[in-house]
């Protein structure tokens, strides 16, 4: 089987006619040169130059082959030139993200991932964190945006993302029922998170267990925004990522609850597998990294800097008639 050290010697003998000035390109003997071109003959089964010319020619043969050896050398070329700089990656990228992330800082990360790397097409993935980390084992996704944790270490690379701050929110049509005693907020109506795959349900189920709420009524939802709308309508209360729903809760269209205890933060991460293209997955890495703190910092300024306006509800610990207030936190 032919080898590009064949080729290499072989077409700069043609482009030099000289076995000696090739030699000296490729910083050989000519013996050397003699020899690749020999075996290269051996395994086509053909002359493929005229030797006793001067200065040496390939032979009818050789000319045809010529032009699909430099052609080949070329290509080689042009693919090593792929390791060179990742910013000349190209091929389609399989992306997996969780729809928290796909509703927040996910369209600038696109926008800006696509603006560093002009050539890339993106193929995207939008499912729980369990099935995304599957996929990805699977060799069927490049990248995760998602929670971690779900595969063996050593098979991954990873960097973390800012963290989503949780909250529970409620229709404000709930508010003063909900205000009137300590423990309304947990045995009142049911609650509204994601399925039962995603770990933000199993988070609030151990949540709820810690506040002393055993069985819990959960309503399961495959979707954030399905989770928002069934909350606006008054249909529970939904467990959200503060950030996702910044802008129902200043026009009034949520009221948040003042929990006993906060829920904990949802954490994400970016993962690739240890295989995957090293520099080029880092310099994603870092780029969602980027967005994702900018974005949390801009939703943290949204809420503290501006005249926002966001309602808090409050429950008194005796029955009473205190409704829910406008405040500042």
């Amino acid at each position: 089987m032919m080898d590009f050290k064949e080729l290499e010697a072989f077409v700069w003998a043609v482009r030099l006619g000289s076995f000696r000035k090739a030699a000296t390109r490729l910083h050989l003997t000519q013996p050397s040169i003699s020899e690749r071109i020999s075996r290269l003959e051996t395994t086509v089964g053909e002359l493929l130059l005229e030797r006793s010319a001067r200065p040496i020619q390939p032979t009818m043969r050789g000319r045809e082959f010529f032009m699909h050896a430099e052609r080949m050398l070329h290509q080689r070329d042009e693919a090593m030139k792929l390791f060179d700089s990742e910013e000349a990656f190209s091929a389609p990228l399989r992306l997996g993200t969780i729809e928290t992330i796909a509703h927040s800082w996910f369209p600038d990360f696109m926008r800006r991932l696509t603006e560093r790397y002009p050539g890339l097409t993106i193929e995207l993935t939008v499912d729980y964190s369990p099935v995304l980390n599957e996929k990805l084992l699977a060799n069927e996704l490049d990248i995760i945006l998602a929670m971690n944790g779900y595969l063996p270490q050593k098979q991954i690379e990873y960097e973390s993302l800012s963290p989503y701050e949780m909250g529970m929110f409620v229709s404000p049509r709930h508010a003063k029922t909900l205000s009137e005693s300590a423990d309304a907020w947990s045995t009142q109506l049911p609650f509204i998170s994601f399925g039962k795959q995603a770990r933000p349900y199993s988070e609030l189920v151990h949540y709820l267990a810690e506040q002393g709420v055993a069985s819990p009524r959960i309503h399961c939802v495959s979707t954030l925004m399905t989770i928002v709308r069934m909350t606006t309508e008054g249909l529970g209360i939904g467990a959200l990522p503060v950030s996702t729903v910044l802008d129902e809760w200043q026009r009034g269209e949520l009221y948040r609850l003042a929990l006993p205890v906060p829920l904990p933060a949802m954490h994400y991460d970016v993962i690739w597998r240890s295989a995957n293209h090293p520099r080029f997955c880092r310099g994603v890495s870092r780029l969602a990294q980027q967005c994702a703190c900018s974005y949390a910092q801009a939703r943290r300024d949204d809420m503290t800097t501006t005249l926002f306006s966001g309602r808090w509800i409050s429950p008194s610990v005796s029955s009473g008639t205190t409704e829910a207030t406008a405040t500042h936190h």
